[in-house]
Order: structure tokens, then sequence, then C-alpha cells
């Protein structure tokens, strides 16, 4: 019965047996073991010799054998006369590419850097490298991701890992990545070169953007700068075939379109027309500008053989004055200085507004150039030179007052001349006059005075508007009393009436009193006369005059008697007189006073 132990020790020596009869079958029957990982590149000790300058036998020659050898068992390679290098096979991870120097091959013509591309099952087939022309040193193929048996007697394979030790970055050996908005401006390496006359290679069909190189070159391509552009993505290229510079999309703005001048493409073929005689315009892949212009856009041109010429669509403000527009064509504008009728010296701001509609765009930039050419070379002539010469058929204050017509004038003037050109001048607008200082403040005293006068007149004025003002208010204040005397004088004037009503009432009734009176006296003095007949008959006339005297003597209770007597017997008589007329007069007195609160009351 077996134990543990003893099993142990026959497995060990079952193991032992197994080496010894492995050994035992290399020794005798020449095996080889390649596992999966391992490639057997295989020399052989002795044979014929190899061809000088051979490096790979192709026939048995002693050396580095072309073939190598795959995973597996393989027979009667005798250690006495081979040895087989069991090497790792070649690994190119994701987003990598490797590539290969040749150490045999045919030598590579002088026109040419790399060795051309043959088939050879991706290096795998060292014999068929060989053997189909496969030349020695630098190859254009690359290998991608993946993993390869390679014959390393023959071929050098540079990845990232091992760039360093060749002189490359770690990054060249990566897939080439070109991001959105930008475009690989592709500088070839190898090939044939330019032709004269040229300053980038012509666009070559089926080379799968750069990615078959011998495709490339077997179609005529150049080296140098190319025509074709890569567009954003990935691309495996063979960093000593093709160098790529990543610029930018070319942008055309709004309110503009952009004017394309090429330097490469088809032969020139002028379709301006005939009726254009300042340029030549050709079609979109010819040289020369073109006569579609791009509009508002990302576009992935070649800045290196196209030139786009911005031309704005909008209204372009140009400034003959001491501030410039953001588009800055007017930065080395100035205002204008002209001289008038009168002699003098003075500056002007002009602002000139054009238009460029973009189907004339490509004329403009054919005659001359750009939009910067046309201001600089075309209009700055034509708008200076006519305001010097229209300030000189007018003296300075002529042309400050008569400014309007003088506007319109140059409008008319310059829409005229650079119609030529193809541009539209939309309107011409003089600011700042900048008169000579002299004759300012000549002009300015004078209008100093001029406003003193006026404001004379104006004070004046005002001066007779107050009065009017306060004779209004005056009048406005005595209203009252005005209408208060006119009702007075209308109420005079009727008490006026009525007086003289009243009076002529009272004459009447004067008139008919006298008239009664004076029949009355008549009556009564006829009545009189015929009393004093008949009395004059009766008593006679001394008689009746007796009568009549008695009768008025007491009607008019006239004193007969006086009332004090005075005798002429001595002085006392006098003085009996005077008292007696002292105590009449002190009665009269008292009886005046004792009647008087009578009639008071």
């Amino acid at each position: 019965m077996f134990t543990s132990t003893s099993a142990f020790a026959f497995l060990i020596a079952g193991l032992i047996s197994l080496a010894v009869f492995i050994v035992f079958i290399k020794s005798i029957l020449g095996l080889v073991i390649i596992s999966e990982k391992e490639v057997g590149v295989v020399v052989k000790k002795f044979g014929p010799r190899l061809s000088p300058g051979q490096l790979i036998a192709l026939k048995g020659e002693a050396g580095y054998q072309a073939d190598t050898l795959a995973p597996g068992w393989h027979f009667f390679y005798f250690p006495w006369q081979y040895t087989v290098h069991k090497t790792a096979v070649t690994v190119i991870p994701q987003g990598q590419i490797g590539l290969l120097v040749a150490a045999a091959g045919e030598a590579i013509p002088p026109e040419r850097i790399l060795g051309k591309a043959v088939v050879c099952n991706n290096f795998q087939d060292a014999r068929q490298f060989l053997m189909n022309g496969g030349e020695k040193g630098r190859q254009l193929q690359i290998l991608t991701a993946g993993t390869y048996r390679i014959n390393n007697a023959l071929f050098t394979v540079i990845n990232s890992q091992n760039a360093p030790m060749h002189e490359m970055a770690p990054n060249q050996l990566h897939v080439h990545n070109i991001v959105p908005d930008q475009v690989g401006i592709v500088t070839t390496l190898d090939g044939r070169p330019i032709d004269d006359g040229e300053i980038a290679g012509r666009i070559v069909e089926g080379h799968d953007n750069f990615q078959n190189a011998q495709t490339f070159l077997d179609n005529d391509g150049r080296r140098g700068l190319q025509e074709q552009v890569l567009l954003s993505g990935a691309w495996n290229l063979n960093p000593w075939f093709v160098s790529v510079e990543q610029v930018p999309m070319t942008e055309i703005p709004i309110g503009h379109v952009g004017i394309v001048i090429a330097y490469v493409g088809k032969a020139h073929k002028d379709v301006s027309g005939e009726g254009f005689k300042h340029g030549n315009l050709v079609e979109p892949g010819h040289k020369g500008v073109w006569v579609t212009p791009l509009y508002p856009g990302k576009h992935p041109l070649n800045t290196r053989v196209l030139k786009v010429e911005l031309v704005p669509t909008t209204n372009i403000v140009l400034n003959w004055a001491t501030r410039t527009e953001s588009h800055k064509y007017d930065a080395h504008l100035s205002p204008i200085t002209v001289r008038s009728k009168d002699g003098f010296a003075f500056n002007l701001d002009v602002a000139q507004i054009i238009h460029i509609g973009a189907t004339d765009a490509p004329k403009v930039i054919s005659r001359v150039g750009s939009v910067q050419n046309l201001v600089d070379h075309v209009l700055q002539p034509i708008v200076g030179n006519y305001f010097r010469n229209s300030a000189q058929e007018y003296t300075v204050l002529d042309f400050l007052s008569a400014r309007s017509e003088r506007q319109m004038e140059a409008t008319g003037h310059i829409r005229k001349a650079i119609s030529a050109y193809d541009v539209q001048a939309l309107d011409t607008l003089i600011g700042d006059i900048t008169p000579p200082e002299q004759l300012m403040v000549t002009q300015t005293d004078r209008k100093i005075a001029e406003e003193q006068r006026k404001t004379y007149e104006m004070q004046q004025m005002a001066q007779a508007q107050r009065q009017e003002l306060v004779r209004a208010t005056a009048m406005a204040d005595i209203q009252q009393d005005m209408v208060k005397s006119e009702q007075g004088v209308q109420i005079a004037d009727l008490k006026a009436q009525a007086s003289v009503k009243e009076a002529h009432g009272a004459a009447e009734a004067t008139k008919l009193k006298a008239l009664g009176d004076a029949a009355a006296i008549r009556t009564t003095g006829k009545a009189k006369a015929e009393a004093y007949l008949a009395g004059v008959e009766a008593l006679g006339m001394e008689g009746y005059t007796a009568v009549q005297l008695m009768q008025i003597i007491g009607e008019r209770q006239v004193r007969v008697v006086p009332d004090v007597s005075v005798s002429n017997a001595g002085s006392g008589g006098m003085v009996d007189g005077l008292m007696g007329l002292l105590l009449r007069h002190e009665v009269k007195e008292n009886g005046a006073a004792a009647i008087s609160p009578a009639k008071k009351k």
C-alpha cells in the first residue's frame, strides 16, 4: 500500500525521468520547444557562407536564418548545429504604432529615405520580405495595434516603451489625433521633390489620408508641404514619413465673407469676364482668387497654401479723425488738412460709410488685395483730395456756414468715384471743423457783439413787456375802483337826471305857485285896493290913513311909550334910567335861559 511519502517520491522520480527523457530527445532528436508567447530565432552554426553584405540566410547558409520557429515542438535542431534564441512576441498596445528598422535587404535609393513597403505579412515573414525586395533601414510601413512574431535578427521594432533608446519621444509612437475644430497640415518627409514653381504637393488619391504611405509614393506623391489636410480623427501615421501641424479651422464670422487666394491648384483660368479688366478670378480648385466666396461658418482649409481675406459685408465706417473704429481699417487715417479760398488752413473730421457686397467682394480683393489696401490706396486719396480741392473754392466762413451743402456735394462725388472699384459709398459725413484760431477770435468777438446786441434787444423787449405787465397789473388793480367809479358816474348821472327832473318839477311847481301867489296877491291887492277905496270914501283920506297907522302899530307891537323914562332932574334921573335898562336886560336873559331847556326838550 502506497503512503503519501512514497507517492511523492514516485512523482519526483517521474519528473526526473521525464526531464532525462526530454534531454535525451533534445540531444538525440534535436527537439526545440517554443511556447505561445515566444518566437524562435534560429542561428545555424556552420554551413555555406553568406554572400558579402548578406546578413540573413535564405538558403541554409551559416548565420541567422530568415525563418523563425512558431510555437510548438520542433525536431532536428541539434544543439551542435543550431542555436535557437527564444524571444518574446512583439506587442503593439491599442492607440500606438510600431516602427521597424530592417538590418538587411536592398539599399534604399538615394531619392528616398525610407524602405519601401513589400508583402511580408507585417514583417512576420522575413524570407518574403527579403525575396520581395525589402530594403534595409527605416521602413515606410508600420505596425498597428496587435501581436506579431518578428524575427528580431532582421527587424528592430520601436514602440513607446523603447522609443527613448532610439532618440524618439514616446508620444511619437502614438496614434495621431486631430481634435475637433482643428485641421492637420501635413508635410511628407519622403517622395520625389515638388515641381519647380510649386509650394506644395498636389492632392493624391487612394492613400487613406497618408496612412498607406506606399500608395502615396506609388501615385507620384511629392515630398514636402501637402495641399491635402487631415480632418479630426485618429490616424495611424508613420512619424518618419509625415509630420502634422494642427491649426484651427478657418472661421468666417457673421457679417463677413472669406475670399480665398489659392497658391496651389490647377492652372490659372480667368472667369471674370470681358467687363472686368482689373484682376483675375478663378473657379475653386485653381490658382488665384476664387470667384466664389466662403460664407459664415468654419472651413477646413490649409492655411499654408491658401490665404483667406475677410471682407465685411456690413457697413464699414471710416474716420478721418483722431478716433478709430474697432475694425482698425482707419487706424492710419487722420483729420484732413485743407486750405480755403482766403488762404486759411484748417482741419476737417470726415466719416465715410461704405458697403461691399458679398458677390462683389472677390472683385475688390482681386483688384486691391485686401480691405486695408482699399482704404489706404483708394479711399484715402479719393476722400482727402476731394475735400482739399473743394475747400479752395470757398472761404472758411462760407465753408462753415454751408456745411450741409458741402456734405451733399462730397457724398455725390465720392459715391461716383469709388463705384468704379465695386464699392458702394452710402454716405459722407463732415464732423468737427477746426478753423484758424486767429479767424475764430475775430469771429468770436463779432459773434459775441452780435449776441450782446441781441441780448440788449431782448432785454429792451423784456423791459417793454415788463412795463406792459406793470400797466396791465395796475389796470387790473384799479379795475374795481374804475368799475365803482363808472357805477358812481352812472349813479350820479341818474341822480343828476333825477335832480333835473326834480328841479324841473320844483320849477314847474314854483312857477305854478308863483302864478298862484301872484294871482292871490293880485286878488288880495285888488281886494285891499277896493277896501282902501271904500275906506277913503267912508272916512276920508286922513281919517282912513290914521286908522291904518294904528292898525300897523298894533300888529307890529310898536312901543309908543318908552320902557325907561329919564327926566332932566339932576344926576339921579340918569342913574335911575341906567339901572332900569340893566334890570330890563337881566330880566330878558333870565327869561331866555329859562325858556332854552324847554325848547331842547
